[in-house]
């Protein structure tokens, strides 16, 4: 009787030790993952404003383009 109840009291122990593990390692994962974002979000924002920047000069180019070469026929 005493071995079962060492026994039984080591698997509560096992899985204790698990399921804390789990809220160490989800805890970590979440510091991680907002470290990550924090860092990547400002270079996001750069790289959306960079692109969007270079999506809309080309048809700027293009009205300009054309705007010179109507400039210059009349």
């Amino acid at each position: 009787m005493f071995e079962l109840l060492v026994f039984v009291l080591f698997c509560w122990i096992f899985f204790g030790s698990i399921k804390l593990m789990f809220k160490v390692a989800w805890g970590l994962a979440k510091i991680f993952a907002v470290i990550l974002f924090i860092l990547a979000l400002p270079s996001l924002i750069g790289c959306l404003l960079y692109a969007s920047g270079v999506i809309l000069l080309l048809p700027v180019v293009l009205i300009a383009t054309a705007w010179g070469i109507l400039k210059s026929c009349i």
